[in-house]
């Protein structure tokens, strides 16, 4: 057999070791960034973008927040854990990924997000909607965006290509507050795009107040605590760390999508709302397909992450 022969048979079998629709979205994202990147530099407010979109997703409330649940799932957990739990250590890694590489991913591509509409699909703009009230038109901004949000969710859990990156958020079996930045960067690209087009329909020349964002942010991030809190009647409104634990059991992840409101799930009937004495269950995913801590044969916290983060690329 010649070497050539040889090459046209071992090709194949390389392709097959990696999957090529993560590698499309990794594209895509890098595409945006590059767009938000150059679009930036041209106007030399690159820094001040980043500074602003740390402010908002790394603001001093957020920060307090994940403080002050960390404390209350220690006085009135919905599972009891040792404070160094090997999944409260891994998530802290994930933290950390997410003030140092996240962070900036996300405000990028809101950026490089908007530029690309402004510039191909402007058309979409609502002009009628500059004449708004602000207590009108930010409120219903925030509404669209989070239905964009859970839109975004939905396709995580049907379509393979989202649901690769997604699972590793589904894999946490020690659910807690810090769980809410156990995410791979990838799976941001997909909600900020389908986010960018409410903005861009009804505020494409208006910024909404940055308070506003990270109080959104918090929201979303409480709502992964291991505590039993069903939010009483607000609940039915409101995503509660209740509600939405039962989302990230193996075998209901199908309900509970909403990501702040529960209203679109209520619209689809995907919403299963929490009686406040119910049982707790366990989270995570069935036959832990995706390599996870609790595991015996898991190794150090860093090696596992760089795992966890190559996974979405092996092909089945």
């Amino acid at each position: 057999m010649s070497v050539s022969q040889l090459e046209v048979r071992v090709q194949p079998a390389r392709w097959r070791r990696v999957c090529l629709s993560s590698f499309v979205l990794a594209g895509m994202t890098g595409l945006i960034v590059w767009v938000a990147v150059a679009d930036l530099l041209r106007q030399g407010r690159l820094e001040t973008v980043l500074s602003a979109g740390r402010a908002e997703l790394a603001a001093p409330l957020l920060v307090a927040l994940v403080v002050a649940t960390g404390m209350c799932e220690r006085f009135w957990p919905a599972e009891r854990r040792p404070v160094l739990a090997r999944g409260h250590v891994q998530d802290a890694c994930y933290l950390a990924l997410h003030a140092i590489v996240v962070i900036p991913l996300m405000t990028l591509l809101s950026v490089g997000a908007a530029a690309l509409a402004g510039d191909h699909v402007h058309w979409i703009e609502l002009r009628a909607a500059a004449q708004w009230p602000g207590w009108l038109l930010v409120p219903l901004t925030l509404v669209a965006m989070d239905a964009a949000n859970w839109l975004a969710h939905y396709a995580d859990h049907r379509l393979d290509a989202l649901w690769r990156f997604h699972a590793l958020h589904h894999s946490q079996e020690e659910l807690s507050v810090l769980t809410s930045f156990r995410a791979h960067p990838l799976m941001h690209t997909t909600g900020f795009l389908l986010a960018t087009i409410p903005v861009v329909v009804l505020m494409p020349a208006r910024p909404i107040a940055p308070v506003l964002i990270t109080i959104y942010v918090c929201i979303g991030t409480l709502q992964h605590a291991n505590l039993r809190w069903t939010f009483g009647p607000l609940g039915r409104v409101i995503v509660s760390p209740a509600y939405h634990r039962l989302h990230h059991a193996p075998d209901t992840q199908a309900v509970n999508l909403g990501v702040v409101l529960t209203i679109w799930d209520v619209l689809t009937r995907r919403a299963r709302f929490p009686a406040r004495g119910d049982a707790v269950g366990r989270t995570g995913l069935d036959g832990r397909p995706v390599p996870v801590e609790q595991a015996d044969a898991a190794g150090p916290a860093l090696l596992l992450l760089a795992e966890q983060l190559i996974e979405p690329f092996r092909a089945d």
